[in-house]
């Protein structure tokens, strides 16, 4: 039975790296399945890695996407060895100042449909296997004009900690990267660098480093990973901090567009 890494959003940013970090330290992995909507990225992607690779041009938002991998994986029946959900996106803005398939699109990404390939994975995870799901600092704490994107990665880091104490018994670890501002599309995705974004502020980290920490932290079983200066302290502060205390500071750091 083959070995494989299944990683959602592959096509871009942390995803992307991480493939390459698998294609480059991963010697028990005969496979890599790679998934995005972007066909033209994830071909150019495959065409570096030495990997056999198999491409999945999809959607996951679409729920007959869901069902083809479902189906895909009752064929080939493959060792999940790794599984890395890095699929999401988020926007910028007041909740219902967005468009509304923009607010549910970040719900259906973020959060279900991460649900749906997890639990599709499941029963091809053997012991000692991984799982990697992204995350994001924003989970730590609500976050005023980004509300929406910060609660679906609040709900990942839950999942993820729920999910990580019920696999236990399989030896399977399960690790919530919580990465802070990164130099990807992401931040041009969720909001204009031109009108005062307070995300234009912070220090970013590179999503290759970021893609490197993870799959480190994976291998050694961690729950949460995050990886910077930035990242790991405000881990430490909205642990120590009580919630109004950190929306209250939020504000002197938020502009509205």
């Amino acid at each position: 039975m083959k070995r494989i890494a299944l990683v959602t959003g592959a096509s871009s940013g942390i995803g992307r790296e991480i493939v390459k970090e698998i294609d480059r330290i991963y010697a028990d992995i005969d496979e890599v399945w790679i998934i995005s909507r972007r066909a033209d990225r994830l071909n150019e992607l495959a065409q570096q890695l030495i990997v056999h690779t198999k491409v999945f041009p999809i959607d996951l938002t679409d729920p007959e996407s869901i069902e083809m991998l479902k189906n895909t994986l009752e064929a080939d029946k493959p060792y999940i060895q790794l599984l890395v959900n890095a699929a999401g996106y988020g926007k910028y803005g007041k909740i219902g100042s967005l468009p509304l398939d923009e607010e549910t699109g970040m719900i259906r990404l973020n959060c279900e449909a991460l649900t749906a390939i997890t639990s599709l994975s499941l029963p091809y995870i053997p012991v000692g296997g991984r799982i990697v799901l992204v995350a994001s600092s924003a989970a730590f704490a609500p976050q005023p004009l980004f509300g929406i994107y910060a609660a679906t990665k609040a709900y990942v880091l839950s999942y993820s900690r729920a999910l990580n104490e019920e696999l236990r018994p399989r030896k399977i670890a399960v690790t919530a990267v919580c990465p802070g501002p990164v130099a990807t599309e992401f931040l041009g995705i969720a909001g204009p660098s031109n009108k005062g974004w307070f995300m234009d502020k912070l220090p970013k980290s590179s999503p290759e480093k970021e893609a490197e920490h993870a799959l480190r932290d994976s291998r050694q079983g961690k729950p949460v990973s995050t990886y910077g200066p930035f990242a790991s302290s405000f881990r430490i502060i909205s642990k120590v901090l009580p919630v109004f205390i950190l929306l209250a500071a939020t504000r002197s750091f938020l502009k509205e567009k």
